[in-house]
């Protein structure tokens, strides 16, 4: 076939594989869990440069990026705003401010938000925060015709949960799941220890993970297939349990599987996996268990099926675990489907899980800031449209205390420095070339609007060039000429 003839069929196909839904490249990397825990081993550990995004802020605690949103990251400051960060600032105006409404104390605040799976077309987007009577509080509200600005009248209250008594261990993560369900982590409602037991309460909510359907009904729906669904206890909200206070968890974008970073209580803390495919109703032992040690083994305990963590470790070595992502932002990286947290108390420390093929690795390294700063307090984990990270610091450039405007968001450089003819054409990273690779590398064709992820030939955009390098590849393995 004639190279011009080739070079326009390409670009022909990759118009229309860029139409696909986007989904589909990630059901194509089988999970890799199901694995036993053992006993943990020690990686390599390296230095990552940081890039300093946005400091000066009021206690920051998460940062995210709405769905195929390039140009934005959005931050949330406890204290109860939400900030747009956009063409290399951040906007005066926030972009939502509930301030008003939201308990500042202890472990309280404004403490994450959720875009819906189809904000472009909706608008939709949910947070959660400790209301002024110290419960806990879904809200979904709705962009105004400013995309730089929410609209505060709009706000619909999902769900409520009480959380008597005491200020801490409220949880505080939302994530739309790959199934379109929203998913909640509820602490176990405070004190030390779990007084009430309500980890294994199934009769509440909290120190639960919850999985509602924002889509189904006014004010949420009952998923059907939630693994409790029937009359009275346990309760239909309820998708997994037995957690402490789940702070951070994260769905892989590749595999679908869940990750949850859940606070310990004295000597340990934890990193629990659930697979993609689960039917739910794991029960992740709080507080019969701490970790992989009994805590208070009383009453039933004996008579649970506990699922163990994938990794623990030990007070020695922290305070209080901030749950993180699976990078997947680029398959040419060393780093590429390694699963990122850290710990409060852990300095300028971040952490890593491999998997090799029957166990998890674990590693140790440390995060260099931009001449002038310092990292510390690392509290929160982000991931923006195309799968970089980003960590969140209470006080960057502190002395001694944390005091408000401290705040800070990095970017972690984990992508490889791009080098021409060193690239890979599998580029979701699942072991094939094939048409998903094409789609992929299609679906950023001539976009300005972002640093490109699938630049192959290092050229500055997604031009011609690489989407044949990829389709080539796949057409030698099969594609008729």
């Amino acid at each position: 076939m004639p190279t011009i003839h080739r070079t326009l069929m390409i670009l022909l196909l990759a118009c229309l594989l860029a139409s696909l839904p986007p989904a589909s490249a990630l059901a194509a990397e089988l999970s890799q869990t199901g694995k036993a825990p053992a006993a943990d081993q020690t990686g390599p550990a390296v230095t990552i440069a940081t890039t300093l995004i946005v400091g000066s802020l009021e206690r920051p605690v998460y940062v995210t990026a709405a769905p195929a949103d390039r140009a934005r990251l959005f931050i949330i400051e406890k204290r109860g705003r939400i900030r747009i960060y956009k063409n290399g600032g951040l906007l005066p105006t926030s972009f939502l401010d509930v301030s008003a409404l939201v308990s500042y104390g202890n472990e309280e605040g404004l403490l994450s938000m959720a875009f819906h799976p189809n904000y472009a077309s909706n608008g939709y987007f949910y947070i959660y925060y400790v209301n002024l009577s110290g419960n806990l509080q879904i809200v979904r509200y709705s962009v105004s015709a400013n995309p730089d600005v929410a609209n505060a009248a709009s706000a619909l209250t999902i769900i409520t949960i009480a959380h008597p008594t005491n200020s801490n261990h409220n949880g505080g993560q939302l994530q739309f799941g790959p199934d379109g369900y929203l998913y909640l982590g509820t602490g176990d409602g405070g004190s030390g220890g779990d007084p009430p037991n309500n980890a294994q309460n199934t009769g509440v909510l909290l120190g639960k993970m919850l999985r509602l359907d924002v889509d189904g009904g006014t004010p949420y729906a009952i998923p059907p297939t939630n693994p409790f669904v029937g009359a009275g206890n346990p309760l239909d909200e309820i998708w997994d349990l037995g957690t402490r206070n789940p702070w951070r968890f994260s769905f892989d974008r590749l595999t679908h599987d869940l990750w949850i970073g859940d606070v310990g209580q004295g000597d340990w803390e934890e990193v629990d996996l659930e697979p993609a495919g689960s039917a739910g109703g794991v029960n992740y032992g709080w507080r019969c268990m701490e970790g992989n040690a009994q805590y208070n083994f009383s009453g039933n305990c004996s008579s649970l099926t506990l699922t163990p963590p994938v990794h623990v470790y030990s007070h020695g070595n922290g305070c209080s675990i901030s749950g993180g992502y699976r990078f997947r932002g680029s398959p040419n990286s060393s780093f590429f489907g390694q699963y990122f947290f850290a710990d409060y108390c852990g300095g300028s420390q971040a952490r890593s899980l491999t998997f090799g093929g029957s166990t998890w690795t674990a590693a140790n390294h440390t995060l260099t800031p931009p001449a002038g700063r310092s990292i510390a307090f690392l509290s929160s984990f982000g991931q923006d449209a195309i799968g970089d990270l980003y960590i969140v610091t209470d006080c960057s450039n502190y002395g001694g205390t944390c005091g408000n405007g401290s705040g800070a968001v990095y970017k972690l450089s984990l992508r490889p420095v791009c080098t021409p003819g060193a690239f890979t054409t599998d580029v979701n990273g699942d072991g094939l070339q094939d048409v998903l690779d094409v789609q992929l590398v299609a679906a950023d064709f001539q976009r300005t609007d972002f640093v490109p992820d699938h630049d192959l030939d290092c050229s500055g955009a997604v031009e011609v060039g690489d989407i044949q390098a990829v389709a080539t590849v796949w057409g030698n393995q099969g594609l008729q000429p």
